[in-house]
């Protein structure tokens, strides 16, 4: 797809220093030698140099020499990652003591590069759960000023190039919020906003989704969906976003023009906020397998500094993917 050739061209024209926590994931190191072949991004592997040297022999992966290998039980700069964790930590009652034991956890030494300023971003997941990826970075890294809540966007390629930018929308949340509240959906949709200019290159239409399009129907459901709109539009005056919608309203013209007369969002989106992560997770897996969408991610959003998520069942060129698209997200 021409977006993703983009992505990968804008890392390898400024490459990012990405750190891989899982450096002896074999899915994570045959995606690095690509990236490495491809001088897309200058890559960090966390994890014993001889086990990794000894998997890429294994695997032919010839360009792993390449990347710099950061191993938590010999490496000399741990005494300044675990004194910089404990000084985040302290007045949460972390000891040093437990200080020097959570440095040597890869996931958490990967976020004290980042805040430490010897990396630009950082992916996992490939092995671990969003859970065990998230607890240090929000800890260390931590969110965006502004922004309290963490949200997970998808790039949805579809072939009904009628809707959104030539077939391409992207959804959120789909990946980490099960209920938000109004506060928390009106910051996931400025995120996702941001998401849509610095990944996607467009401007953002925000479609804020529900089952009611203006005032047809009438639920406390609808309404936490109409205040976030309003808390979106204080937060960002100059946001394109409207809603309460109903997903036909938002993509389809004439409905848009039916349901929401007036309206410069409605059957225009390019940008789905999902109430909840019911909808969102149903809503994009149901796209994907119906109309043979390609989805991408889900790409994190809101925190200072990006930090990405795999799947656990996350395929080579997933990791490839998601690599650049953390490079570029590191940009900004």
């Amino acid at each position: 797809m021409e977006l993703l050739d983009k992505i990968m061209a804008k890392a390898k024209a400024n490459p990012q220093r990405i750190v891989l926590p899982e450096g002896t994931e074999i899915r994570t190191l045959k995606a690095a030698d690509i990236i490495l072949k491809e001088k897309a991004a200058k890559l960090i592997l966390i994890g014993n140099e001889a086990e990794i040297n000894k998997l890429a022999a294994e695997n032919n992966l010839t360009y792993i020499s390449e990347a710099t290998i950061v191993d938590p039980e010999t490496s000399p700069k741990m005494k300044e990652y675990t004194n910089l964790l404990f000084e985040i930590r302290k007045s949460k009652g972390l000891t040093f003591e437990d200080a020097t034991k959570l440095t040597k956890d890869p996931l958490y030494l990967g976020c004290l590069m980042i805040k430490n300023g010897d990396a630009d971003g950082e992916l996992a997941g490939a092995r671990n759960t969003t859970g065990n990826v998230l607890r240090p970075a929000f800890q260390i890294v931590k969110t965006v000023p502004g922004i309290s809540v963490v949200s997970g966007a998808l790039l949805m390629f579809t072939p009904t190039t009628q809707y959104g930018e030539n077939g391409l929308l992207i959804f959120a949340d789909c990946a980490v919020n099960p209920n938000p509240t109004a506060s928390e959906l009106a910051e996931i949709a400025i995120s996702t906003a941001n998401t849509a200019r610095v990944i996607a290159g467009f401007e953002p239409r925000v479609a804020m989704l529900s089952f009611s399009s203006k005032g047809s129907a009438k639920h406390e459901l609808v309404d936490k969906v109409l205040e976030a709109t309003r808390i979106a539009k204080e937060m960002a005056p100059d946001l394109m976003i409207d809603g309460e919608l109903q997903a036909d309203a938002a993509l389809v013209p004439s409905i848009g023009q039916s349901k929401a007369p007036g309206s410069k969002i409605a059957g225009h989106a390019n940008v789905l906020v999902f109430p909840d992560l019911q909808s969102g997770n149903i809503g994009y897996k149901m796209v994907e397998r119906f109309s043979g969408a390609q989805a991408v991610g889900p790409i994190l959003q809101g925190m200072a500094a990006p930090i990405n998520d795999l799947s656990r069942g996350c395929s080579v060129d997933d990791v490839v993917r998601m690599i650049t698209i953390t490079a570029n997200q590191a940009m900004k």
